[in-house]
């Protein structure tokens, strides 16, 4: 283990003892909103602490059987090169774990988050694809126990849908999902295809945090157009009769965010004015795209949407992300919502990249 690292980590576990005594004071137990933070600190070095417990016991083992294995022969000498190998593997792993969990955290990995999705090029069947996009993430959000709300939608004329945007609230949603933006391309035989040719469409994705506190974009009243409408699609009569749908514009950038959810003006302003918020901030993490460095644009692009990300052959039962070269087949699971198996590389790749450019 480097240097940096093992000061760093006694650094953290000299911290970990001072907070878990604090939490024992009477005086800050009394603050709940001190005892709150401590409390959300303690767990997160707890964790840290309790693998770098783990790798100095594997540590001190790995030495003692080195020592064994040195200086005996037979049988004893094989079994310590057995608790060699062991060993080994698992202070590599714990090590591993203790540099990715001491890693720059992006703020708004806790975020939950906006999901747009945008039928592209191949007319109906891309809508129809966009469609396939937004069930699977649905569906990827049931199978974690998120919430899903449906903000806006403008379906196809032959299904799916050529706009729709989703906001999805849950633990960590943004870390799990900020690899999904870009452009995924579908390649199929189109119900209206007589011939049996395969046609290859495609639909854009973009995920954004959700943003908690206003104070990240600061939005002047006066740079404000609301306009309100009568809302269209599924919901019955009712839906017609009132103009509850707002649509709210960012006179300055010219940005434009509309919901139709509910009945209620006053919620779906209030979401409206969230989404405008998330589409600011989003856009103007895209102006720094250029300054990022090229292991991040590999994993989440240049900020152009219009990059291939991911392939979805239908003929071959395959998926295949571009990003990382990796291809599965495993198409109806994964459109099911079973997204891990390519969101989880995702991350490893993204973190490895990480370590490899971090100078602990």
């Amino acid at each position: 283990m480097k240097k940096s690292l093992r000061q760093k980590l006694d650094e953290i576990s000299t911290r970990h003892q001072e907070v878990e005594a604090l939490l024992s004071d009477q005086n800050i137990a009394n603050d709940m909103d001190k005892y709150k933070n401590l409390s959300v600190e303690y767990a997160k070095l707890d964790l840290i602490v309790k693998d770098y417990r783990k790798y100095i016991v594997n540590e001190s083992s790995l030495k003692e059987s080195e020592e064994i294995s040195k200086n005996e022969t037979g049988d004893l000498k094989k079994l310590a090169d057995e608790e060699i190998k062991i060993s080994k593997e698992e202070t590599s792993l714990l090590e591993k774990n203790l540099e990715i969990s001491l890693l720059p955290e992006d703020p708004s990995d806790k975020s939950n988050v906006f999901v747009e999705i945008r039928a592209g090029t191949g007319g109906l069947e891309a809508a129809i694809f966009a469609g396939d996009l937004y069930k699977m993430y649905c569906r990827f959000a049931e199978r974690q126990g998120w919430e899903v709300e449906l903000l806006s939608e403008n379906e196809g004329d032959k299904g799916g849908f050529k706009l729709v945007i989703i906001k999805i609230n849950g633990d960590r949603a943004y870390s799990k999902l900020k690899f999904e933006s870009g452009a995924h391309r579908v390649q199929r035989v189109p119900e209206t295809e007589s011939q049996g040719r395969v046609h290859t469409s495609a639909a854009t994705v973009a995920v954004m945090p959700e943003v908690e506190q206003i104070e990240e974009y600061k939005i002047s009243p006066d740079d404000l157009r609301i306009d309100t409408f009568r809302a269209s699609g599924a919901g019955g009569q009712h839906v017609n009769k009132t103009d509850s749908a707002i649509r709210v514009t960012h006179l300055p950038t010219g940005v434009a965010v509309e919901c139709q959810d509910g009945r209620s003006q006053h919620k779906n302003k209030a979401k409206a004015m969230s989404l405008l918020h998330a589409k600011l901030l989003d856009s103007e993490k895209s102006k720094q795209a250029d300054e990022q460095s090229q292991m991040r644009k590999k994993l989440v692009g240049t900020g152009d949407r219009s990059d291939r990300i991911r392939t979805y052959n239908f003929p071959q039962g395959r998926i295949t992300d571009h990003r990382i070269n990796l291809t599965v087949y495993n198409l109806e699971s994964f459109l099911d919502g079973n997204i891990l198996t390519i969101t989880t590389p995702l991350i490893s790749e993204y973190q490895a990249d990480l370590l490899a450019n971090n100078e602990i």
